[in-house]
């Protein structure tokens, strides 16, 4: 693929093409969401896309950038707007489906935040060879609609000139979630919280003690419970306004085998009642049980991923919070300083004492009348249903990152709240 100032592009089909540890030295340090295993897990299920593939950028023999890439060749696009805008397309969607249906690409990850993996920022060269390479491949794949979805601004910075003069526009999306754990206790969490989220937490906790029958359990072998855990979840996704992503057993079976993922498993007796699926990052050496034992200090960051729960006793026995507060202890006692949550339940998660963490889609079109079509009627829909899922957490719309934004590659851990 094309060149400039000896960099080169080159597109691989699997992420056990790249060199060996080049994933790992460009991947984000506190975010367990970037490994290995999830990315091979993603390209042994059915969560979504058609395909993967990665872009790296490379000067000489050195890896100096990768960019994932997710094939949709037939996004239904009512799955992932809300249910407002869902309602709008009924019609058309019982009377013209295949118009729902589009090409698109989606660079970043599937999951979870969006990078370019690299050791430091892409000079202007680079970035426009970068920016390049994923319209070449997107128009050889017939794949017209191009995203990168869910980036932080300070990542977004080094890549603001040549997306803008690629035809990119910007669109704030979902905030991610981020609760810093400077505690050294569970206790000192909560003693921490303001007022009336400390007194709504310790209620939370003795609601459900007070239910019999009820425990929770940290699991590192749950391979035996992946029925019942997509069972819960399915339950969850039901209820969910957007399914751009649905796991599937050959996805949870991969991230079972890996020594990365916990399941913070809510029981009651014998039955599976709710779950929350935990990921760390390498070298937590985080344990099963009740966490004890674990390595202090040995973590960077914790990721709450995926929750699944019985709705006939949640709202009683408060498991929502209570599995989000056994995933806290567990980071804690990982040696965890933060863990974060998913782009949902932003009230609960803002009492859990949750930051939230302001992200970005750049999009574009490569024929330019669908991409003007899009420019026009993409960024008032898409910040509506963003500030309806914020509701009285929304404040002020963020300002697009600045292409000369500083960008710190030193101290700044990859995913602190900003």
């Amino acid at each position: 693929m094309g060149r400039t100032t000896g960099h080169r592009a080159e597109v691989l089909r699997s992420i056990d093409q790249l060199p060996p540890g080049s994933w790992e030295r460009l991947a984000p340090a506190g975010d367990p969401m970037w490994s290995r295993g999830v990315f091979r897990a993603l390209e042994r299920s059915r969560v979504g896309p058609s395909g993967y593939a990665y872009l790296t950028v490379r000067r000489g023999a050195e890896t100096v950038a990768v960019l994932p890439l997710c094939l949709f060749r037939d996004l239904q696009l009512d799955r992932i707007v809300g249910s407002r805008e869902r309602r709008l397309l009924a019609p058309l969607r019982r009377h013209a489906p295949r118009l729902l249906r589009v090409p698109m690409l989606f660079c970043g990850h599937l999951l979870g935040q969006g990078h370019v993996l690299a050791a430091e920022p892409l000079d202007g060269p680079a970035g426009e060879l970068l920016v390049s390479a994923v319209l070449d491949f997107a128009r050889r794949e017939r794949l017209g609609t191009v995203v990168l979805k869910d980036f932080a601004g300070p990542d977004l910075a080094p890549l603001r000139a040549p997306l803008t003069a690629a035809g990119f526009f910007l669109v704030p999306s979902l905030p991610d979630t981020e609760l810093a754990l400077p505690a050294d206790s569970f206790e000192q969490y909560l003693a921490a919280l303001p007022a009336k989220p400390r007194r709504n937490a310790r209620a939370k906790i003795r609601r459900f003690a007070a239910r019999p029958g009820l425990r929770i359990e940290v699991l590192a072998d749950f391979a035996h419970l992946l029925p019942a855990v997509l069972a819960l979840y399915g339950q969850v996704m039901d209820r969910a306004d957007q399914t751009l992503d649905v796991l599937d057993h050959a996805f949870l079976a991969a991230l079972a085998e890996d020594p990365l993922s916990r399941l913070v498993a809510c029981f009651e007796d014998e039955r599976l009642v709710g779950f929350l699926l935990c990921l760390f990052t390498p070298g937590t050496g985080a344990g099963s049980g009740s966490g004890e034992g674990v390595v202090a200090g040995a973590a960077a960051g914790a990721t709450g991923a995926r929750i699944g729960l019985d709705y006939r006793l949640a709202h009683d026995a408060a498991l929502y919070h209570n599995l989000h507060y056994a995933a806290v202890r567990l980071a804690l006692a990982a040696g965890c300083r933060h863990i974060r949550f998913a782009q949902t339940a932003y009230l609960p998660k803002v009492e859990l004492g949750c930051a939230l963490v302001e992200q970005w889609h750049a999009m574009t079109h490569v024929r330019p009348l669908p991409r003007a079509l899009l420019r026009r009627l993409l960024p008032p829909a898409l910040t509506a249903a963003r500030d309806r899922a914020l509701g009285p957490h929304g404040g002020p719309r963020p300002a697009p990152p600045h292409p000369r934004a500083e960008v710190r590659t030193e101290e700044r851990p990859p995913h602190a709240a900003r």
